[in-house]
């Protein structure tokens, strides 16, 4: 009962002082690449999706905090001991950001928008995928990680079409046996939402 009274106390409280609120839930998908600054290492884009909910506090300047699950990675492939591993990565991602609407109308927005962004790994994997075993261990990769998502959207009524560059702030990938990766984890996403609220 707590609980739902706090709740109906924000609601009310963000109302008042913001004069709208929005709720929604977005899936999205996603192309990840894990940088790397060693020349003979390459590296390839991996495909992953997020799905989870946002909430959108404002009116033509707003502040949006979301939670979604994201899955990235990446493949690093040597080309002077001819080994390939493919990265996963399973993680809870809580990004906050500020956008403004350029047009704002009942049935359609344009919208700019950026802020940080925390990614907690909840799960993870590095596979080989030549004959030839990789450095890279699954207990190598951060588990917090930080980063900065900038982009645009739009609203066409009850629906939202996002597209954003996240560029990560620290280092997935320190330093593997005789590597100093310095691996960080750039996404380019693309989400289609829905506004329940």
């Amino acid at each position: 009962m707590k609980k739902l009274f706090f709740f109906v106390l924000v609601f009310l409280t963000a109302e008042m002082t913001f004069g709208q609120f929005t709720v929604g839930i977005k899936v999205g998908y996603d192309a990840a690449k894990l940088s790397t600054n060693i020349d003979s290492i390459k590296t390839n884009f991996q495909s992953g999706f997020q799905i989870g909910a946002f909430v959108r506090i404002g009116k033509r300047v707003y502040l949006q905090p979301e939670l979604y699950y994201t899955t990235t990675g990446g493949v690093f492939t040597s080309n002077m001991t001819n080994w390939k591993q493919n990265v996963k990565i399973g993680s809870m991602d809580v990004p906050l950001l500020i956008g403004c609407k350029i047009i704002n109308s009942d049935f359609l927005n344009l919208r700019i928008l950026a802020g940080p962004m925390a990614s907690f790994v909840v799960n993870k994997s590095v596979s080989d995928a030549g004959g030839v075993s990789g450095p890279i261990t699954s207990s190598d990769l951060n588990t917090v990680n930080w980063a900065i998502q900038a982009g645009a959207g739009m609203d066409i009524w009850k629906l939202t079409l996002d597209v954003r560059y996240q560029v990560g702030l620290n280092q997935l990938i320190k330093s593997v046996q005789n590597y100093t990766f310095n691996s960080y984890n750039n996404i380019w996403v693309v989400s289609l939402g829905f506004k329940i609220l």
